[in-house]
């Protein structure tokens, strides 16, 4: 327990400190918000901060902290110091610098952010990168809590030929579709402190068992094999570096964020309240994931379920069940159900909002959102068909839907890094460069290698990676230094 312990001490305490500096470096004031100023009351509403909070936490959190970490903990208990620093100087410098600076520019999407601040040619690419990842997180946030539902809730079988299935599925289609379209504050406004009490009553409820139960972790300084599973074989045998990044994806970094931040900037009535809604909601998704990750070692260390990150899913029932009994287990399973739920429906709504952006389009004109919805759940629809219908269709779109997740990223801390250079913040540019660029090494190394991608030996693959992380870095330099230039001469 004792790495768990320091894992968590330094989430919080980092968290205290760098989220502090990370508000200094921004610098928020007291102007008029989006919310007040381009009022719609449709995207653009006023929300209180404690409300804007919880819907960004939920709006993050889907099934990323939950799936990814019982997989990552297979790398052994090096995730449990990993996932806090690459948390505090990583995901959440991502988080509150993106959705800050799309705040204080007027409630932009992040299309709009990569446009503002890069090439056309960049914000293009964005554009195409983004609306299929946003897709693929539509598709993904049906498929898993569908079938924890019908397999851990309602005890169906799960397959593809069964209408309970596709019945469940619609269930939730039809949510997503009525989130999607109403205001922001008739749906999600309204019911997401309901699901906001459901998700920490799941959390906590697991974090207090942990100890409760008396849960065997492994410790940093022990033998990494003593155990029922060979954790030092797993790391040695995996690649940790870029593998683990991949896997564990929101408890520390998630380009997806970027795409819900900018709607939250849209309902702020104050700069002030941006660390506690992006940086601190980030940190709580990292306490999520710490959670869940140790829930998944306890387990296999007990020998209750085996360690095999293709049984993941299966994992989230057995750790909830065992901890809470069957009806604090049923409630907490609730809560990973919802997660993915809360993330997917703004995730399409984030693809409509920025579709509208791009196309001019009138949001406040009904039919032209139901319109523009109808097109764009019509296509979530056929990469769910082709997931359920395929053996290996879902392993496919989760392996993309990781790797784009951390890739879109790197469009972001761009974004952040350029801003930084033309707003008399360029010696802090380090901040949001040297996370982007390990990502960019992170991600090209793994596409590199992967059989999804060009199958190069890892060797390759590596000098692939850390050529495109020094490009990256280089680059982004070179043009923040031009842009900075360019405003200074004005």
């Amino acid at each position: 327990m004792i790495t768990f312990i320091i894992g968590l001490a330094v989430l919080f305490i980092g968290a205290a400190v760098y989220g502090k500096f990370c508000e200094k470096v921004f610098g928020p004031d007291d102007r008029k918000t989006p919310a007040y100023v381009k009022q719609d009351g449709v995207d653009y509403i006023p929300m209180k901060g404690w409300k804007n909070s919880l819907i960004n936490l939920l709006n993050i959190a889907g099934t990323g902290p939950i799936l990814g970490p019982i997989q990552g903990i297979l790398f052994g208990p090096i995730a449990f110091i990993t996932i806090p620093i690459g948390n505090i100087i990583g995901g959440a410098v991502h988080d509150y610098f993106s959705g800050m600076i799309c705040l204080r520019d007027g409630g932009t999407q992040m299309p709009d952010m990569v446009r503002k601040y890069s090439k056309k040619g960049v914000y293009t690419v964005y554009q195409v990168f983004c609306s299929l990842l946003l897709l693929l997180v539509g598709a993904v946030f049906i498929y898993t809590p569908g079938d924890i539902a019908a397999t851990q809730v309602f005890g169906f079988d799960g397959k593809a030929t069964s209408v309970s299935t596709w019945v469940i599925y619609g269930v939730i289609f039809l949510y997503y579709l009525i989130a999607t379209i109403f205001p922001i504050d008739a749906i999600i406004g309204r019911i997401y402190p309901v699901f906001g009490a459901v998700l920490l009553f799941s959390a906590i409820g697991v974090f207090v068992g942990l100890f409760a139960k008396g849960y065997p972790l492994v410790e940093l300084w022990e033998d990494w094999n003593g155990g029922l599973f060979a954790y030092g074989d797993y790391f040695d045998g995996n690649h940790f570096i870029p593998i683990f990044f991949i896997t564990v994806a929101c408890g520390i970094l998630s380009g997806f964020h970027s795409t819900q931040t900018a709607i939250i900037s849209r309902t702020m009535k104050s700069e002030r309240q941006g660390r506690n809604t992006f940086y601190n909601m980030m940190i709580l998704e990292g306490f999520i994931a710490m959670v869940w990750a140790a829930g998944a070692m306890g387990v296999y260390n007990l020998g209750l379920q085996t360690a095999d990150a293709s049984l993941a899913t299966a994992t989230i029932g057995v750790i909830c069940k065992d901890i809470l009994g069957n009806v604090g287990g049923i409630i907490a399973l609730a809560g990973v159900i919802i997660l993915p739920i809360t993330s997917g429906d703004t995730a399409l709504r984030s693809l409509r909002l920025a579709i509208s952006d791009a196309l001019h389009m009138d949001t406040k004109n009904v039919k032209k959102r139901l319109g523009l919805s109808v097109i764009i759940f019509a296509l979530v629809a056929a990469i769910l068909v082709f997931a359920k219908s395929n053996a290996e269709g879902f392993s496919i779109l989760w392996r993309y839907f990781a790797w784009s997740n951390q890739t879109l990223s790197l469009f972001a801390f761009l974004g952040i890094t350029v801003w930084m250079f033309e707003n008399n913040r360029a010696k802090y540019a380090w901040m949001s460069l040297i996370p982007g660029a390990w990502y960019a090494f992170v991600t090209v190394t793994y596409i590199a290698n992967a059989k999804i991608g060009f199958n190069i030996p890892w060797t390759g693959a590596y000098i692939i990676g850390i050529a495109a992380a020094v490009a990256y870095a280089g680059i982004i330099i070179w043009y923040g230094r031009k842009r900075a230039a360019n405003k200074a001469s004005l």
